[in-house]
């Protein structure tokens, strides 16, 4: 009887282990939803950059792009308009949150797939340091290396 308990004992420690913690899904339920990426800029660093962003478009290109972020099945895309600089169009993304181990704070992952759900990108994918998020208002960062000093990209969403 004893031996039953403590198997049934580590095997409720280790379900509750292996499921997210309450911080990760009160952050994706925040994040699920539309939201409008309303500015790109960059920090630690002097001068004008040019950048590609997430291997996709110029930076100018994502302001005012719109997010969507579904909680259920952690899928999602973002929309860019069509401009003279920018091809637009929707990308598909498979997203999640995660603990950075380093330090513990949260980050925003996510790799491009397909509209069937597909991976697309070989299994790379992007990690975005949230900084913020609220009910209305989230940023994220990245921090990048340009001419061998470091840079931070930060990207300021609203949500609608």
């Amino acid at each position: 009887m004893l031996k039953r308990s403590l198997v049934l004992l580590f095997m409720g420690i280790f379900a509750l282990s292996c499921g997210v913690s309450k911080d990760i899904r009160d952050q994706r339920n925040l994040l699920s939803g539309t939201w409008t990426l309303d500015d790109v800029r960059f920090e630690n660093n002097t001068g004008m950059f040019k950048a590609v962003v997430f291997n996709d478009a110029d930076a100018i290109c994502f302001e005012g792009s719109n997010w969507f972020f579904r909680d259920n099945n952690s899928t999602g895309r973002y929309t860019i308009k069509e401009g003279s600089l920018c091809e637009g169009g929707d990308r598909f993304i498979r997203w999640s949150v995660i603990k950075n181990p380093a330090d513990y704070t949260s980050q925003l992952q996510f790799k491009f797939i397909d509209d069937k759900r597909k991976d697309i990108s070989g299994g790379l994918g992007y990690r975005l340091n949230i900084t913020e998020l609220t009910e209305g208002e989230m940023t994220l960062k990245s921090n990048v290396t340009v001419n061998s000093k470091p840079v931070t990209v930060v990207y300021e969403f609203s949500k609608q």
